[in-house]
């Protein structure tokens, strides 16, 4: 009996995404948590009141901590990003609960390809698909299968399994992001979800919003400031940009603003992260070392 299922971690998208949903279109959704086991006590919080707050049924999808730290690891060595596992996660987790208990649709929010530049495939529209997910997923097109190895079994990574297209089509399983609906603007998504009770952080976790990623205690912080390795930015470059494009401040202002935050060494959570998987932290740089764009980087003395 549910309208659809919104894939929510309690961050201010989550909220805005419910609000549009419930009260806006007035639909009965199944809230859905990926749960990375890597929860701030504020995310937390926000997570757990929106149930409350919009009236809703939210159910906890919660892999194992043991194949949690095991992706963490792996991927960090494998492909430099110890995300993989919540990439994937926050797709397959709410497909195949759709595809089981029969849910017609799933709401995303922010579709990033579309927002940040996808190509014209991208721009021709979305269709939920296996190439779709390994081209945009942000799983560097890779799937649960590719992960089979000595220590994750094909069972240990059921919840990453993405339904096939021909299951997808025989479900009549259909998925939208909002963000191709309506403009996606951080600061106009948090206005919303504030109204609604939720809480932003004291000061920035990563980047210029204190309001965003605060549903992360640790890998979302180090997920973006590897970028800084491979790309030559951080996550306050993201920021900046959308507010530079918002017209809210100049891109003089902008780049006074990076040279004071200087270069964002998140040394607690790099602490944290290394504790959590079994590295050292030197194993963690020399890893880390591997994936910095020579293109971008010479190293001096």
């Amino acid at each position: 009996n549910y309208d659809c299922i919104i894939p929510v971690s309690g961050g201010k998208d989550s909220y805005y995404q419910t609000h549009i949903i419930t009260k806006e279109f007035n639909l009965k959704p199944l809230l859905m948590t990926y749960d990375g086991n890597n929860f701030l006590p504020e995310g937390a919080r926000n997570r757990d009141r929106m149930k409350t707050l919009f009236n809703a049924d939210h159910v906890m999808w919660s892999p194992s901590v043991d194949v949690l730290i095991k992706l963490n690891r792996i991927a960090f060595k494998k492909m430099g990003d110890m995300n993989w596992q919540n990439h994937c996660g926050i797709f397959s987790a709410p497909i195949q609960v759709a595809v089981n208990f029969k849910i017609p649709l799933i709401v995303w929010g922010e579709n990033a390809a579309f927002e940040y530049g996808g190509g014209d495939e991208i721009a021709r529209g979305f269709q939920l698909s296996q190439s779709y997910l390994r081209k945009f997923g942000i799983t560097n097109g890779t799937t649960s299968k590719d992960w089979i190895s000595n220590d994750l079994s094909e069972k240990d990574l059921t919840p990453y399994n993405w339904p096939s297209d021909k299951k997808l089509l025989s479900a009549g399983i259909k998925a939208i992001f909002l963000g191709q609906y309506f403009e996606w603007d951080p600061v106009k998504t948090f206005e919303i979800a504030e109204k609604h009770g939720f809480k932003a952080g004291v000061k920035p976790k990563t980047g210029f919003y204190e309001f965003a990623d605060i549903d992360d205690s640790f890998l979302i912080t180090i997920h973006h400031w590897l970028k800084w390795y491979k790309f030559g930015f951080t996550r306050l470059w993201d920021n900046l940009s959308i507010e530079i494009r918002n017209d809210r401040i100049s891109r003089q202002e902008a780049i006074a603003l990076i040279e004071e935050y200087g270069q964002e060494y998140p040394e607690e959570e790099i602490n944290k992260f290394c504790d959590y998987v079994g590295i050292s932290e030197k194993e963690f740089f020399i890893i880390a070392e591997k994936f910095r764009n020579r293109e971008l980087w010479k190293k001096d003395e």
